[in-house]
């Protein structure tokens, strides 16, 4: 039977597409400004004013800059290094820990439960961390970075909702036939949830890649260990003539092909180079994202 759609719905589906697209544009402008500024040519971006909707003057001087800096490459290569180790490992031990509290056999379920929700809404603090990670000899060191956000307590809540929704006759039947709890976990659970496991590895992805706090508060001496955030960060904030990051980038370039660069062109270089990698990641996951969610929703 064909639906009939009367004026009021007409006008109201048009409203929520012109009300979608301008938040849709609202959302993007800002990533287009910076993208056409970071290929704009410094004096004419500075005496521009109005929308920026195109490069003014295309040149790629900006992105030289950038690349010939190799505290930048330095800075990829370690926030490669917490995406990949770091997701994996969060990634390991949600599963782990969501694994146990789907069990109905556990006894502690519920306060294990009890317990890790807790967390969600109550910390130690910043002080008790720093000590807590200093006490442990785990300053200024890779581990630092990784080992105190082992597991996200929201997405382990999820995953333990998604494994949940698994028949419990499959583990019990391979459990009949020999299969111990990490055949189970990894040869039946995960791979009838790899959708919301995908939307969560996209979550401690993105949070890793965005991460700079914990680099700012556990790598005070090791500048060779910050991330690429940390270093974008130290870019955006930079106002002053000497000693910033900008004016490293400069050290290791021709001052005549930067004459006349200014400090907006190389911030907006920095900010693409700091975003792209990440947003290309996302087309492949997207389909699993509404599935995965919905997989993973607090509903027995």
């Amino acid at each position: 039977m064909i639906e009939r759609r009367t004026v009021s719905n007409r006008i109201f589906d048009a409203f929520n597409v012109i009300l979608l697209f301008l938040i849709g544009l609202i959302c993007l402008y800002p990533m287009v400004h910076v993208l056409f500024g970071s290929f704009s040519h410094p004096k004419e971006l500075l005496n521009h004013t109005g929308p920026l909707l195109r490069p003014m003057g295309f040149i790629t001087r900006g992105y030289e800059i950038v690349f010939a800096n190799p505290n930048i490459w330095v800075s990829y290569g370690n926030t490669i290094f917490y995406v990949v180790v770091g997701t994996a490992a969060r990634m390991f031990m949600t599963l782990l820990g969501a694994y146990v509290l789907a069990q109905d056999s556990f006894m502690l379920r519920k306060p294990m439960m009890i317990i890790f929700v807790f967390t969600m809404y109550f910390s130690g603090g910043l002080i008790p961390d720093f000590l807590l990670v200093s006490k442990l000899g785990m300053l200024n060191t890779r581990a630092a970075i990784i080992i105190p956000n082992l597991i996200a307590t929201w997405n382990m809540i999820i995953l333990r909702t998604a494994f949940r929704q698994v028949p419990a006759s499959l583990g019990e039947s391979a459990r009949l036939d020999g299969a111990g709890d990490l055949t189970v976990l990894f040869r039946i659970l995960v791979p009838t949830t790899k959708a919301t496991i995908a939307v969560i590895i996209m979550y401690y992805a993105v949070g890793e890649w965005n991460s700079w706090f914990p680099a700012a508060i556990y790598l005070p001496g090791r500048r060779d260990l910050h991330p690429l955030q940390l270093i974008l960060r130290e870019i955006l904030i930079s106002h002053s003539a000497s000693g910033n990051v900008i004016n490293q980038s400069l050290e290791f370039v021709d001052q005549d092909a930067v004459e006349g660069l200014i400090e907006d062109v190389v911030r907006y270089c920095t900010i693409c180079i700091a975003t792209v990698p990440i947003l290309c990641v996302y087309p492949f996951v997207q389909k699993h994202f509404v599935r995965g969610v919905m997989m993973g929703s607090l509903k027995e």
